[in-house]
């Protein structure tokens, strides 16, 4: 999954980026047009329970990969560098971090200011797109959803609260278009609101713009997520916060994008695999490799607490818990999959 991060300068976006990474990129840089980049591991117990047992020689937790985009430099938001709005268009999902820390600060309409960029971003390839199409006298079908789309933008309406059919989504996938990708909202607030949930008139705006917000105490999680792993829980507990910041995006982006993991496990390797909930057992095959998709013959199934419970794959065997599913079994979260092909 990979996950970027935007917002107005001074908002504290790389300070919220070290504290989900751990890492110490500089913050405060205002007059540098730099991209960061890191990756975590995905917490899984699950993996953890299964590499204790199987002992692999390597074990593998799914990933979030962070790109903390420079603001721009001037108000003129994401419309400073078309470099940068094309890498912004890669990602999966965008997280937009806004200033709650500051005396005077106004998170809500940063947010509008925000989500007005991604839209007139959006408008930019549409015409651009409708105009060569009109040009060319070609796609007819591509040329209505276009303008379906335009008609969206040109009211401020975000490409996200439309629906559109698995044919429409293909054609507009390859566009990229940053108000269609999920949203979620970083309230970035001061040390002395650390542990404290929304506003609810946070909460409101964003019931009403259907999206997912979560307040975090970016300065001084960021110093909880470079200590010792040991010393985090204890601090954690002293500034009245239940969960870590990490933890609590994580999950927030999961349910964002509804993602699940299904796992595989084996003496070479013990893995977690993301997918979207609903994905079938042979497009779930492809995330492994293409080959096994397109061989695709059949996938054993153990469910990871049915494992658990009869402590081996030859138990869980005499208990009748191993399965044999088609190719249109709907993968569940914490499957344990061997998938059979021939190539």
């Amino acid at each position: 999954m990979k996950v970027g991060l935007i917002g107005q300068r001074g908002a504290g976006k790389t300070t919220i980026f070290n504290m989900l990474t751990g890492l110490q990129a500089q913050v405060g840089g205002f007059g540098k047009e730099e991209v960061h980049l890191g990756v975590i591991k995905v917490p899984d117990s699950r993996v953890a329970k299964l590499a204790h047992i199987y002992k692999p020689k390597k074990t593998t937790y799914a990933e979030i990969r962070f790109t903390d985009f420079p603001p721009a430099e001037s108000d003129d938001h994401l419309k400073s560098s078309n470099a940068i709005i094309t890498q912004m268009r890669e990602v999966d999902a965008i997280a937009l971090v806004l200033n709650e820390f500051e005396p005077g600060a106004d998170p809500l309409r940063a947010l509008n200011d925000l989500l007005t960029d991604m839209i007139l971003a959006d408008m930019s390839v549409v015409e651009n797109r409708r105009a060569r199409l009109n040009k060319e006298k070609v796609r007819p079908r591509e040329q209505a959803l276009l303008e379906r789309c335009a008609k969206a933008l040109e009211n401020e309406e975000s490409l996200r609260n439309l629906a559109f059919t698995s044919d429409e989504d293909n054609l507009l996938s390859g566009f990229g278009f940053l108000s269609r990708k999920p949203v979620l909202v970083l309230f970035n607030q001061g040390d002395d609101q650390a542990g404290k949930p929304l506003a609810p008139r946070y909460e409101e705006e964003l019931t009403r713009r259907g999206l997912e917000g979560l307040a975090l105490a970016g300065k001084v999680e960021m110093e909880v997520a470079q200590l010792d792993e040991a010393d985090r829980a204890t601090f954690l507990r002293e500034i009245g916060i239940k969960e870590s910041a990490r933890d609590r995006f994580i999950r927030a982006s999961y349910r964002l994008l509804n993602l699940i993991s299904f796992l595989t496990a084996g003496e070479d390797e013990v893995r977690a695999w993301t997918i979207t909930e609903g994905t079938r057992a042979r497009a779930a095959a492809g995330k492994i490799h293409s080959d096994i998709e397109r061989g695709f013959i059949r996938a054993e199934v153990i469910a990871y607490e049915d494992f658990i419970a009869c402590g081996s794959e030859a138990k869980c065997k005499e208990a009748g818990k191993l399965r044999l599913e088609g190719k249109d079994y709907v993968v569940q979260d914490g499957d344990i999959v061997h998938f059979r092909f021939a190539v």
